[in-house]
């Protein structure tokens, strides 16, 4: 795609200092590597595609994800998002 059809989008930008679980941090990472992505843009396409209903990943990427999931021991699943807790 051209800069002509899809022109650049100015926004600033902001330092967060979100915590994440440690194997789900690694998957995320590894898979900004895998896209040549900075962690920060995987994120907010991520998110970006969520506020809109749509998914974020195409078949191929999801199988990239469950390699990953399967290096990284991420077992986590969406039901458990609700119930995570930090060991003491």
């Amino acid at each position: 795609m051209t800069a002509a059809k899809h022109p650049v989008v100015e926004v600033e930008r902001v330092q967060t200092g979100v915590r994440l679980e440690k194997r789900l941090l690694k998957v995320l990472k590894g898979l900004a590597e895998l896209k040549d992505l900075s962690l920060g843009d995987l994120l907010e396409g991520i998110v970006l595609h969520v506020f809109e209903g749509k998914a974020p990943f195409s078949t191929e990427t999801l199988r990239e994800i469950e390699q990953l999931k399967r290096i990284y021991g991420l077992q986590l699943k969406a039901t458990d998002s609700h119930r995570l807790q930090e060991r003491s």
